[in-house]
């Protein structure tokens, strides 16, 4: 079984490759269907780590936003047909960036207590 610190390298892991595209910009996002399923795809990802980080961890960490990213996996997974693209682009251009530094500052803080 995997542990938080495993899952927080996934979302790490899935925020990196997001950026290889993000940086394209809004209209390489709108334009490529594939740009958008692999982004779509990785957002994803990112919300089935934070899902299975332990209940424990998440509610050490009260300023990561844990129900805003499970939701945000639920709705791309669930109402695929009915996707918000100006939604999934605020999330890929605002809070990834964030989500990234909280993640990278929480492994900090975890390595730096082993």
């Amino acid at each position: 079984m995997r542990n938080d610190r495993e899952r927080l390298l996934d979302i790490l892991e899935a925020i990196g490759r997001i950026e290889k595209y993000s940086v394209r910009g809004e209209e390489a996002f709108r334009s490529d269907e594939l740009i958008r399923n692999w982004m779509t795809g990785h957002i994803q990802v990112i919300g089935e780590a934070a899902r299975a980080l332990s209940e424990e961890f998440r509610d050490a960490t009260p300023g990561v936003p844990w129900s805003d990213i499970v939701g945000m996996r639920h709705v791309l997974v669930h109402h695929y047909f009915r996707i918000d693209l100006s939604r999934v682009w605020q999330v890929v251009s605002n809070d990834i960036p964030r989500l990234k530094q909280m993640i990278l500052s929480l492994l900090e803080e975890r390595d730096g207590r082993t």
